[in-house]
């Protein structure tokens, strides 16, 4: 009974945390009203999603570019990178782009052509979650999305086939910057887009989650390949090195036998396959493309 009591006081003080004033059910109402009355067909056509992490992606990755191509000349910037001396080159930059540009002409395009020709208008409902429900909702589709991509990448690495067609191209890059997060095999492209598509609508997410999760997802895999390592990122945040980050994505490229989870550290701690990068991280072993 004592334990009954405690736990509804605390799902009690949870619901008064996360709601918003007195008379909404949510802190994030207004801004969804806003947006249902101002931005309604933007927001119900099936393009929205694609434009969203398409936009979100490449915001980001113009963001880090512009950082490697100043932190050679700003060390201020070049002491946060994973790998200070070896910069990021132009022949880099171009080569990843390019399969970037292809990826979206020849599959992120038609796909987003079938969505509008054959998914329905997204409804708008006019509740927005609360946002005890947003951020649970987008925790919950990323720990799913880590779970699938973890069995996905061991798969890739343990059978010598699938590896060498459709996975062996990410690896390429042994130091991985921003560009490399999308230089893909169009599988491994679409059935990643595939997951990060499905898992809100197993979960039942509202749409506003949906997006939300979208736009974390893209951040955070950018941020896995950025090649930086700042006071800010993510598994500096998250305590308990329960987080990967870019520090182990980037050992994932030099030893690839370890960490394939994308987000989380626990399925590489249960499986065997956690690996802490070195505290230094700037080995010189010789990388094909650095």
């Amino acid at each position: 009974f004592l334990i009954d009591s405690s736990s509804q006081g605390l799902w009690a003080w949870a619901s008064n945390v996360t709601a918003g004033p007195p008379g909404s059910s949510s802190v994030l109402q207004p801004a969804w009203d806003y947006l249902r009355q101002n931005h309604h067909n933007l927001l119900r056509s099936p393009l929205f999603p694609v434009a969203l992490s398409v936009s979100t992606y490449f915001f980001l990755v113009g963001v880090y570019t512009a950082l490697d191509l100043l932190a050679p000349a700003w060390p201020s910037v070049n002491r946060y990178r994973l790998h200070p001396d070896r910069p990021v080159t132009w022949p880099g930059i171009g080569t990843t782009l390019g399969v970037t540009a292809y990826n979206h002409m020849f599959y992120i395009f038609p796909a987003a052509v079938g969505q509008w020709l054959w998914r329905p208008p997204t409804p708008l409902p006019p509740q927005a979650p609360t946002l005890w429900e947003f951020s649970l909702g987008i925790l919950g589709c990323m720990l799913v999305f880590d779970f699938q991509y973890y069995l996905w990448h061991l798969l890739h690495h343990r059978v010598p086939w699938l590896y060498r067609t459709f996975h062996a191209v990410h690896h390429e890059y042994r130091r991985p910057f921003s560009l490399v997060t999308q230089y893909l095999s169009g599988w491994e492209l679409v059935s990643v887009g595939f997951w990060a598509t499905v898992d809100p609508v197993l979960l039942r997410c509202h749409c506003l989650t949906t997006w939300g999760f979208m736009v974390v997802n893209v951040y955070v895999s950018t941020e896995d390949h950025c090649g930086y390592d700042f006071p800010w990122s993510m598994h500096n945040l998250v305590p308990f090195g329960l987080w990967g980050g870019a520090p182990k994505h980037d050992a994932h490229h030099r030893w690839p036998a370890t960490n394939f989870a994308p987000f989380f550290s626990h399925w590489d701690q249960l499986g065997g396959t956690h690996m802490m990068p070195p505290t230094s991280g700037h080995g010189s072993d010789g990388d094909p493309k650095d």
